[in-house]
């Protein structure tokens, strides 16, 4: 991803290309940092207090500083960066908050209307720890990712104790039964994602009531439709998962549409 700005608090709008981390921040040594994803649409982060709320959250969980001024340092970015779109990415490490701004990722309509393939992997046992907690120790993720790939998958759909169904790599997931749409509740250990959060909202303006629970992955595989949630990629149809094909629906187009509409508060 091309930078297109970076900010850093005390320092204000810096190079991107220059270095902002210390050589002794635990970010680097142990991956011990929070940080969160922001859309930017309109030359406005979507539903910046929501993403700073969690930051705070991270932030506690894993002992660091609280992200102060972190929202004034995102506008600062945003502003420096002179786009329409992108991607808003902050980080609280143990000596430093950081706000970057990049380029949104290629193709992401293109992948949008072919859909993606997921691939079913166990979560871990210690996942529990860091429930509800963004950080930046994302090797679990990225291999999981690399396994998708392996197999001939876009993403991996992790899934608990007898086939519960969790979250995606990087992104929660949904699906739709009539007009009921299901995700999996936060009780299950899945992110909060914003997005989420978004989706459950819209879902009444869109004519689709929310179920939240424990569902096993056949339920996911008898659906209607299903689809992904997340801050970047927003809403992507899931159209196999495990090899098995998945019918294409209207929810996850008719929630993008309203997504895109939104004024992102």
């Amino acid at each position: 991803m091309t930078l297109l700005s970076a900010a850093v608090a005390g320092r204000g709008i810096v190079d991107p290309a220059a270095p902002v981390f210390f050589a002794d921040d635990e970010a680097l040594l142990r991956g011990a940092a929070a940080f969160e994803t922001v859309r930017v649409r309109r030359a406005r982060p979507a539903f910046i207090r929501a993403h700073i709320e969690r930051l705070e959250s991270s932030a506690r969980a894993l002992r660091l500083a609280p992200p102060e001024g972190a929202e004034e340092l995102a506008l600062e970015a945003v502003a420096a960066a002179g786009c329409e779109d992108g991607v808003l990415r902050l980080f609280r490490t143990s000596a430093t908050l950081l706000a970057t701004v990049g380029e949104l990722p290629e193709g992401l309509a293109a992948l949008r209307a072919r859909g993606i393939a997921m691939t079913t992997i166990r979560s871990h046992d210690d996942a529990g720890l860091l429930t509800g907690v963004k950080a930046t120790s994302y090797a679990t993720a990225l291999a999981a990712v690399a396994e998708a790939a392996r197999r001939g998958a876009d993403d991996a759909l992790y899934l608990g104790e007898g086939e519960i169904v969790l979250e995606a790599t990087m992104a929660n997931i949904w699906w739709r039964d009539g007009d009921v749409l299901s995700t999996p509740s936060l009780a299950t250990g899945v992110l909060p994602g914003v997005t989420r959060a978004a989706v459950s909202r819209l879902a009444a303006e869109a004519g689709y009531r929310v179920r939240e629970g424990a569902f096993t992955l056949p339920l996911v595989l008898r659906a209607e439709e299903a689809f992904t949630s997340s801050a970047v990629r927003e809403l992507m149809p899931v159209v196999a998962i495990d090899g098995r094909e998945l019918p294409r629906g209207d929810a996850a187009r008719r929630l993008q549409e309203l997504l895109e509409q939104s004024p992102g508060e």
